[in-house]
């Protein structure tokens, strides 16, 4: 994928667009990454779908990737609603007549599935993996009770995320590679990491709410966040969704050794949608 465009949001970053310059006839799919990562990290992703006739989309979220902003900063939750707002109204500005999905990973999940809940747009359909709706690892009490007042005291106070690298992908390749990459980085704000924690659940309670085609997929031996909460999310929206729990398998499922088998099943989910 090469740089498209930019959108600029409403405290005047500048956000970075990216597309896989296909003009497709069939549809169109939005990627939206994870904490920490960026657009770049998908472009074997974007590659198998433009091979498949689709034009391939992505952006840099704020203070992540090629964007504007403090890294893993957002001064609320709302902004970052707004800014995938923006950039879907600019999506569709240039390409109105096809049907669009959106993909998010991991943090991306977890804002496409708020977006689907709180902006209602016009979309074909909805692919998550690994959504963050809950942590794979239950964080003490007090640590959740001195982020909410550091959010509220100090909302730009940046900390390491402490990520487990090796709860990325079974491929070791894939370690290396995020290990070395310079767009890649490890800081979370307070005001980030409360704002996105507890958008996860509003995403559970409200799932019965999704109205557009979704389709949700995890590891089931993933350690970063927590397929129980992917089965609740899909229990709570009672039919609306598929789930697909993949056995073995870790947290970033493109990334993974069985990742064209994983491609081929969202193939297959999206293809059915455009019959």
């Amino acid at each position: 994928m090469k740089k498209y465009t930019s959108i600029t949001t409403r405290d005047n970053l500048k956000i970075v667009i990216f597309s896989n310059q296909l003009k497709s006839e069939k549809g169109l799919i939005l990627i939206i990454h994870g904490m920490g990562e960026h657009s770049i990290r998908y472009t074997h992703m974007a590659d198998f779908f433009s091979k498949e006739g689709f034009t391939v989309m992505a952006f840099d979220i704020r203070g992540h990737g090629c964007s504007q902003g403090k890294r893993g900063h957002t001064p609320s939750y709302d902004y970052l609603m707004d800014d995938m707002d923006r950039v879907y109204l600019k999506v569709k500005s240039d390409y109105p007549s096809l049907p669009i999905f959106l993909f998010g990973h991991s943090m991306g999940g977890n804002l496409v599935l708020n977006f689907l809940l709180r902006k209602q747009k016009e979309l074909k359909g909805a692919i998550t993996t690994g959504p963050y709706l809950r942590l794979g690892f239950e964080p003490p009490k007090w640590k959740i009770i001195l982020a909410k007042l550091s959010a509220n005291i100090w909302p730009s106070l940046s900390q390491p995320t402490d990520l487990e690298l090796d709860a990325l992908s079974r491929n070791q390749d894939v370690i290396r590679k995020y290990e070395d990459d310079e767009l890649v980085h490890d800081r979370i704000t307070s005001s980030f990491f409360v704002n996105v924690h507890f958008a996860g659940q509003y995403a559970i309670d409200h799932a019965q709410e999704i109205k557009t085609p979704l389709l949700v997929m995890h590891g089931m031996d993933d350690r970063l966040t927590s397929p129980e909460g992917s089965r609740v999310f899909a229990s709570n929206a009672k039919g609306n969704v598929k789930l697909k729990l993949w056995k073995g398998l870790y947290h970033e499922l493109h990334n993974e050794p069985e990742k064209e088998e994983v491609f081929n099943y969202e193939l297959d989910w999206i293809n059915n949608l455009l019959k």
